[in-house]
């Protein structure tokens, strides 16, 4: 459903403009409402969420047992952070301020389609993971069945 970066500006208030390609699919999927939380494998990164399938992600992640700490932590970085944010007559959505400052996105962002959400990462966050690249040993069973 959504592919490919831009690069967007974060305006004074903490707005984005949803680029214009990807607002037909947004409202299709779900007419418009987002979910801004956490990306909690990475630095620098937020998640966002078209509504229905963040609430299949939510159920799935509150489903598990509160008694392990990763869980929790999980729990809390997805769950307990989640934003509705809805895209306004212009096609932004406004990131809360603390999420902006605990991915250090301030106002140049990247923008990634990651399928079935999108990733919204800090500039520099965004080129440096873009430079990391795969070694052998990085490779698993699960990557070396790939075709590229």
């Amino acid at each position: 459903m959504f592919q490919g970066e831009t690069a967007i500006t974060i305006d004074d208030k903490g707005r984005l403009a949803v680029p214009t390609a990807y607002r037909e699919p947004v409202a299709q999927a779900c007419g418009n409402r987002l979910v801004v939380t956490y990306n909690p494998f990475d630095n620098g990164s937020l998640y966002l969420y078209p509504l229905p399938v963040w609430e299949r992600v939510r159920d799935q992640v509150n489903a598990l047992s509160k008694l392990r700490a990763t869980n929790r932590n999980l729990q809390l970085k997805l769950v307990g952070a989640a934003t509705f944010v809805e895209l306004d007559g212009s096609g932004r959505i406004g990131i809360p301020p603390s999420m902006r400052r605990n991915a250090d996105i301030e106002k140049r962002a990247v923008l990634v389609g990651m399928g079935d959400k999108f990733e919204l990462w800090s500039e520099q966050a965004h080129q440096a993971q873009v430079r990391q690249t795969l070694g052998d040993a990085d490779l698993d069973a699960d990557l070396l069945e790939l075709q590229l």
